[in-house]
């Protein structure tokens, strides 16, 4: 089945775009640590908003133009007539895990100090805005699919069995789902974000703010799949399963879970958007990820000064520029799945 669908995905231009710009994301974020210059907590306050600079080709080789900043005040630099660093690349620069675990000082490319390479400029305590992008994505793409894989699985579980089940049990699942439904979200955020904190490192509060999330958006998707379950109830195959004495787990998950696999996975597409929204929005509002931790919605919320917008320090906004092209190229790959598995659309294609 998932075979099936990539290939009716990549038959399909907005499908091919979609899969593309989300592989091209997922892998700068897998190898984030590789493809950044620096260290996201690296600060150089001398070069405080610097812009990007500039590469130039000098002896056949990529070079970085030199800066020299002439205006602390307005954040002006200019560039240095003739003076350049070469570039280095699979150089080795400070050390780091690869994926946390394998030890590493390689990266793709690098600045002989004690100058810098800026590709996306610097923050306001010179810290490289490219390299936090790249450590951010960690956090801000991760989030959705660990978020969605919970929210699916409580859905599914508790979902599945009551409708399956029915009766009381059916009954006092779907009053846990009404409860936690009508909550009002952000509230509830808010306060468990604020009941959690205190016992929870700065560098921890990343699971932190998954479960939070998860334990948020598992209500509705569990009353959805319990609808659908209640409609598969009566079917002849899972009559027949239980005639031949199958349990309860394997009718649920050789025999519903094949059947809702198709919403599920265009939920879970749909869904992972709204998770890497909500850590952003938490992390702006100052009740998400926090230093030395970096995140697209940290870094946001870290640019919202009135010098960035006054002195058109562009380059600190390009995390909202991120997050949009994610949560766009999310929404069309969910719009392309639902397209291929509705019933509806391929008969009026027919």
């Amino acid at each position: 089945m998932v075979k099936h669908l990539l290939q009716e995905i990549l038959r399909r231009p907005l499908g091919m775009l979609c899969l593309s710009v989300l592989g091209l994301l997922y892998a700068c974020t897998i190898f984030s640590q590789f493809l950044a210059p620096y260290l996201p907590t690296d600060q150089d306050l001398e070069k405080a908003y610097h812009p990007p600079t500039r590469i130039v080709l000098k002896d056949w080789r990529p070079h970085v133009q030199i800066y020299e900043q002439v205006d602390p005040a307005a954040a002006r630099y200019e560039p240095v007539h003739g003076e350049t660093a070469a570039i280095s690349f699979f150089a080795p620069g400070r050390e780091y895990r690869l994926w946390g675990l394998i030890p590493a000082e390689t990266r793709l490319f690098q600045v002989e100090e004690p100058h810098r390479i800026y590709l996306l400029g610097s923050d306001g305590t010179g810290r490289d805005v490219f390299s936090r992008l790249l450590y951010g994505a960690q956090v801000s793409l991760s989030i959705g699919f660990i978020g969605i894989c919970i929210t699916m699985t409580l859905g599914f579980l508790l979902g599945g069995v009551a409708g399956y089940f029915g009766g009381r049990v059916d009954f006092l699942a779907m009053r846990l789902v009404e409860f936690i439904i009508a909550v009002p979200s952000l509230y509830l955020l808010i306060a468990l974000r604020g009941a959690l904190a205190e016992h929870f490192e700065p560098e921890q509060m990343y699971l932190v703010i998954v479960i939070i999330l998860s334990l948020i958006g598992w209500a509705g998707a569990a009353r959805i799949i319990r609808g659908m379950a209640l409609s598969l109830r009566e079917r002849p195959f899972i009559l027949a399963s239980e005639v031949m004495g199958q349990s309860s787990i394997k009718v649920l998950f050789r025999h519903f879970l094949p059947n809702l696999a198709s919403y599920l996975l265009v939920a879970a597409t749909l869904s992972i958007p709204a998770y890497i929204l909500a850590e952003a929005a938490l992390s702006f509002l100052g009740l998400g990820i926090q230093e030395p931790g970096t995140s697209w919605g940290l870094m946001l919320q870290q640019a919202q000064e009135l010098k960035v917008f006054t002195l058109n320090l562009w380059w600190l906004l390009t995390p909202g520029a991120a997050i949009f092209i994610t949560v766009i190229t999310f929404n069309v790959l969910g719009d392309v799945l639902r397209d291929i598995v509705d019933p509806r659309q391929q008969m009026i294609k027919r």
